[in-house]
């Protein structure tokens, strides 16, 4: 046969599928890939401060479990994850005042993956998810990725707005609602005790699952630890609680835990099988060996006093950065701080002259799944020291001063 009979009968590769041309990048991502050249002070990421990582801790930690049994830490593990770790992360959220066995975890490969699994067993196309507005980008992509529509829930000064949670449930139907109670991403709001009561009684009249996403809790600075919505009536049987080690430890270990109903948990440990069928063996082992060899909470410590003060750098030199009529926040813990600038300022536009200064933010409107707010900003203030900090707000100012001159 001629190569041009061969030529002719190509059939073009079949699309790919609907959910993979429905979702997007996500802008933060890309924004961090604009912002990698070392020059820029980059409010952008919530990426921890690399050089308090307590590198010297997991080493050793890495050590012993390949000293001591390298064949086990190798090796396959089982799709619930280590022991020792469930173990050592039940009795600390047991601790928190959530009674926890190691039984009612699931060890997963991040957080992210947690709320994926959960997608994947609770969601069919069409259902639809609450989540607050504005909400973590990332699980608006896992909600795409999973076909469901997802519908915004109001948001305040406190968080999540329970009456209009209520009525919007009332209303949708929903099967599931996520929310991130505590120095939430993006905002760093944390909703009181009042609310996630609210929050627990809608669920349980409503008659839906509750998603609860808690990576920062860890990271509070001022005030008393808030409980879990998890631990309140009604939330018990319907929640699951999704937890980190990437702010606690470190990132690159990728690993967090879903503690779930047995019966989600289940479904959820089927899902893992078939995307991953275990997180990492020796990080967890690791990981599980750093928690009963160190002191994590002195180390937390550590961590919660730096990040204070790069709180403070941050919020205390924003009025002399943005323009007048600008808002902010000053959150009690977490990574992240929320501003609005003026009327009229479209905050991702002004982001390549924010760049051309050599600093960089995150625009707010791509966290919204409804209306978005074009004055929005997030900024992060955990990357980079205080005396950082305060030249990148030199920067800003003088980039918005810039626009100001040219409009």
């Amino acid at each position: 046969m001629s190569n041009a009979i061969l030529a002719d009968a190509v059939t073009p590769v079949p699309e790919f599928a609907a959910r993979a041309a429905r979702t997007g990048s996500s802008p933060v991502r890309d924004i961090l890939a604009l912002t990698t050249r070392p020059e820029i002070i980059s409010f952008a990421g919530g990426l921890p401060a690399p050089e308090l990582f307590d590198a010297a801790g997991i080493a050793a930690a890495f050590q012993q479990v390949l000293s001591e049994d390298p064949q086990r830490a190798l090796q396959y593990s089982t799709s619930e994850g280590d022991p020792a770790l469930r173990a050592a992360v039940a009795a600390r959220t047991t601790a928190r005042g959530l009674p926890t066995d190691a039984d009612d975890l699931l060890v997963t490969t991040g957080s992210q993956q947690g709320l994926s699994l959960l997608a994947t067993a609770l969601l069919e196309p069409g259902d639809v998810v609450l989540v607050e507005d504005p909400c973590y980008l990332a699980a608006l992509q896992i909600f795409s990725l999973a076909g469901a529509r997802v519908v915004p829930v109001p948001t305040d000064d406190g968080g999540l707005d329970p009456a209009a949670l209520d009525e919007i449930a009332a209303r949708e139907n929903p099967k599931l609602l996520y929310v991130i109670p505590t120095f939430q991403n993006p905002t760093g709001r944390t909703l009181s005790a009042e609310r996630r009561a609210a929050v627990a009684g809608v669920a349980a009249r409503r008659g839906l699952w509750i998603a609860e996403d808690d990576p920062y809790g860890d990271l509070r600075f001022e005030g008393e630890p808030q409980r879990w919505i998890a631990s309140f009536p009604g939330a018990e049987d319907r929640t699951a609680l999704l937890g980190s080690f990437s702010k606690v430890m470190a990132p690159g270990l990728r690993l967090g835990t879903l503690r779930a109903p047995a019966a989600l948990r289940r479904a959820c440990t089927i899902a893992k099988q078939a995307a991953d069928l275990h997180t990492s063996t020796i990080d967890q082992a690791a990981a599980a060996r750093y928690l009963a060899d160190s002191d994590l909470d002195a180390h937390l410590e550590r961590v919660r006093g730096a990040y204070r003060e790069r709180r403070n750098a941050l919020v205390d030199g924003l009025s002399a950065a943005l323009p007048e009529g600008s808002r902010w926040n000053r959150p009690t813990g977490g990574m992240f701080v929320w501003a609005t600038l003026p009327a009229g300022y479209d905050a991702t536009a002004l982001l390549p002259e924010a760049v051309r200064h050599d600093v960089a933010y995150v625009p707010g409107a791509p966290f919204f799944a409804g209306t978005p707010d074009p004055t929005a900003v997030r900024l992060s203030f955990v990357t980079h020291a205080p005396d950082e900090i305060r030249e990148g707000l030199g920067r800003l100012k003088r980039a918005l001063e810039g626009v100001r001159r040219d409009g």
